[in-house]
């Protein structure tokens, strides 16, 4: 018996080292961009004078720039390694926070307007309080003097991270606010449906801290008005269903992340609660890539068994020809005049 009880255990032993090298060969296979290459934003056209300038910094991180003001969703630069995301604590990294406001060109409190620079930060705007979304803002705003907008729960992260109350604002539902000549309004969303999904963060969040620590709180949908234009901003692949009744945006960027392991059913619900009820003519994807990978890599998109990029891309492309939606894969860390040729 004791002898059969030993090779169980090392045939246990075995089986796990096995399954542990197999995952992560797997997280290592990225699904490559190149079918999609004819969707991407072309250089070309990306004029030097948009009036409204709109860069992807990766995840759900959106700065949105017309020169006097901007606006920026989430403002995630830290990308802690997956060993660190699972296993460990997260906290803000400071170093990669200062190098992806240089590179996003986000001017600081204080410093004097410059050619390449954004705009005034107004605010940063958390699409929910995950540690991808929310774990960097308060340091964002600290930094640029913007005001923290979102959930009890983003305020409770900003709270833990010491920033002023004077700079966090809890939003309200529907209610426009007015930053310069945008007029930004939150409707209710949901994280797609996933282990994390849920939860609030009802005290101060004190980094560092489990990943998971960083508990959903309420979601949002973030429609953007601009000089009579429109871009409505999805920061996960849930809905709740009639909540963008009578929204109309001529561009929604759209959060996909884990939309390929949802049912064919999620996905056209999806579809129907965001692209169609707001008649938006163009979608451009976000939250597709691997925010455990460093910012200064090509960005790379979600490696199974995370999600199923292709089976995303394929589902926005077939719906995209059907009902003559512009499908485009944004330019990282580049300008884009989103609304052109539209």
């Amino acid at each position: 018996m004791r002898r059969f009880i030993k090779w169980l255990a090392i045939a246990v032993v075995v089986f796990l080292a096995v399954s542990a090298v197999g995952l992560a060969w797997m997280l290592q296979q990225h699904p490559s961009l190149l079918p999609y290459a004819m969707l991407t934003w072309k250089t070309d056209k990306v004029p030097a004078t948009a009036p409204l300038r709109v860069s992807f910094l990766g995840v759900a991180t959106v700065l949105l720039d017309d020169g006097e003001t901007a606006i920026l969703t989430d403002g995630f630069f830290s990308r802690p390694d997956r060993m660190t995301s699972f296993l460990g604590k997260v906290e803000p990294d400071l170093y990669n926070i200062t190098r992806g406001l240089a590179r996003a060109g986000i001017a600081l409190k204080g410093q004097a307007f410059a050619p390449g620079r954004s705009g005034k930060l107004a605010a940063v705007i958390p699409l929910h309080s995950h540690y991808d979304h929310a774990m960097d803002a308060p340091e964002v705003a600290m930094r640029t003097g913007a005001m923290l907008l979102g959930s009890e729960s983003t305020a409770n992260v900003g709270r833990g991270w010491g920033l002023p109350e004077a700079q966090i604002r809890v939003a309200k539902l529907g209610e426009p606010m007015q930053y310069g000549r945008f007029t930004i309004t939150l409707y209710p969303a949901l994280h797609a449906p996933t282990g994390f999904t849920g939860g609030e963060i009802a005290q101060p969040l004190v980094p560092p801290v489990r990943a998971s620590e960083y508990k959903e709180g309420q979601s949002y949908a973030v429609l953007v008005q601009h000089d009579g234009r429109s871009i409505l901003i999805t920061g996960s692949a849930g809905f709740v269903p009639g909540a963008l009744k009578g929204v109309k945006a001529d561009v929604v960027l759209l959060g996909i992340g884990t939309m390929g392991q949802r049912t064919d059913a999620h996905r056209q619900d999806y579809w129907r609660e965001v692209v169609q009820t707001t008649g938006t003519k163009r979608v451009i994807p976000i939250h597709w890539d691997d925010f455990w990978l460093p910012a200064d890599q090509p960005m790379q998109a979600l490696p199974p068994p995370l999600d199923k990029f292709d089976v995303s891309m394929q589902f926005l492309i077939a719906r995209g020809a059907a009902e003559h939606v512009d499908i485009r894969l944004p330019l990282p860390w580049q300008a884009m005049d989103v609304f052109d040729g539209l």
